[in-house]
């Protein structure tokens, strides 16, 4: 897309928020966008605060499975937020499967009965403090979540989520671009930084904004990688555009470990 066309397409999608914007010549063109829920929790401190994560390995998990949903990532948190915290991503076909596959797990009897405790807590014993979700569209670079078979073995593996809002809907659509068409994914990818997904909020907290998670063989892995991609030529000369100048107002940073029974 050239910069000419570029506010008469953000006003098209505007409109059509759904459509995405045109993607670049890397793009995998023949795999369709996901659409992603992902869900905060803030848990109890002390004894009930593992139940959250026993429902999903026990009862959601088994269940969005059966539902033909693979890769369901269940992280604990390790740094960025106050208080215990547990991140669920789940995958979707589309759209309207964020809805259908919801619906028939309440269809599922099995998922009913194994967690009917979870299910039908009372208020007096509510399982988790709170609940957040957001509903996330994959970039057209990378439209499927990607899991690192490779690291899934190793236990020190940890995740990252960054958050980068915007604040409009034009400068949001630009960051977006730069991602795709101004070739930062693939600065992330020649600097070792190993994207999981890439993704447009549609519906959630701190909007407009763009989601990303990325993983890592440690701490000491991550801070290594950055430091590559923070020095790279390419990096300096993209950041420096003008045309992509002022589209992040604020950045929100986690660093998630993956449970035992995590898919992702």
């Amino acid at each position: 897309m050239k910069r000419s066309e570029f506010l008469t397409a953000a006003g098209a999608m505007s409109v059509f928020p759904l459509m995405g914007m045109k993607a670049g010549t890397d793009a995998k063109a023949a795999e369709p966008n996901q659409f992603i829920e992902l869900i905060h929790y803030q848990l109890h401190v002390g004894s009930k605060q593992r139940i959250v994560a026993d429902f999903y390995k026990d009862v959601a998990i088994p269940a969005l499975n059966r539902l033909g949903i693979k890769n369901v990532g269940i992280f604990s948190m390790v740094y960025g937020s106050n208080g215990p915290s547990l991140y669920v991503i789940i995958p979707h076909k589309t759209l309207e499967a964020v809805y259908t596959d919801n619906e028939n797990l309440l269809k599922d009897k099995d998922f009913l009965l194994v967690g009917e405790k979870f299910l039908n807590a009372p208020l007096s014993d509510a399982p988790f403090v709170k609940m957040e979700k957001s509903i996330l569209r994959t970039f057209n670079n990378l439209p499927q979540i990607e899991v690192p078979e490779y690291l899934l073995k190793k236990e020190s593996r940890i995740y990252e989520i960054r958050t980068y809002e915007s604040h409009s809907l034009l400068a949001a659509k630009r960051k977006i671009q730069m991602f795709n068409e101004g070739g930062e994914i693939d600065i992330f990818k020649k600097s070792g930084l190993q994207p999981v997904m890439f993704a447009e909020t549609l519906a959630g907290p701190q909007m407009p904004n763009l989601q990303y998670m990325l993983v890592f063989e440690d701490m000491a892995d991550r801070d290594k990688k950055w430091n590559v991609f923070r020095d790279s030529p390419e990096w300096d000369k993209l950041k420096s555009d003008p045309f992509y100048a002022d589209t992040v107002s604020c950045i929100t940073d986690v660093i998630l470990k993956p449970t035992t029974f995590s898919q992702i």
